[in-house]
């Protein structure tokens, strides 16, 4: 009878995966198949659950962070996240210690701060190593 629950659980596990594309209840899913063939063994209850749980941790922690690259590799970056690794320019001069300092990117003037803490003059370009907040974090770019 135990077969019945986990083939139930495996067919709507996939379907929540089907419905969304989070990539969270595959793992799971795969858990519960594997729950399903011990119990089609006759495996204890307590062993098919501490499997169910051991493989879909599993799964979850090791497999998940791999298939995302694949999964999203083609996802454009939007807004603030599209912004880390672009140029831009130092409108105002950029010292972290009188939290001065401000930069042009894609036309839009962002507070910025150093990313090492470095003073930044007027006109440098930079490069945006990371946004925290409103406040776009930089490096000076090396001149060639």
């Amino acid at each position: 009878m135990a077969w019945i629950i986990w083939l139930a659980a495996f067919v709507v596990l996939i379907g929540i995966e089907a419905a969304t594309m989070a990539l969270t209840t595959i793992w799971f899913a795969g858990g519960a198949l594997i729950a399903f063939v011990l119990a089609l063994l006759g495996v204890g209850r307590g062993i098919q659950l501490a499997v169910f749980f051991l493989v879909s941790c599993a799964l979850l922690f090791f497999t998940r962070p791999f298939a995302l690259k694949f999964v999203n590799k083609n996802t454009v970056k939007t807004n603030v996240e599209g912004l880390v690794g672009k140029k831009a320019r130092i409108t105002r001069a950029v010292d972290n210690d009188r939290s001065e300092g401000s930069a042009v990117v894609s036309g839009q003037e962002w507070t910025a701060r150093s990313a090492d803490g470095s003073p930044i003059e007027e006109g440098a370009m930079v490069k945006i190593e990371s946004v925290k907040g409103v406040k776009l974090i930089v490096s000076r770019l090396e001149e060639k």
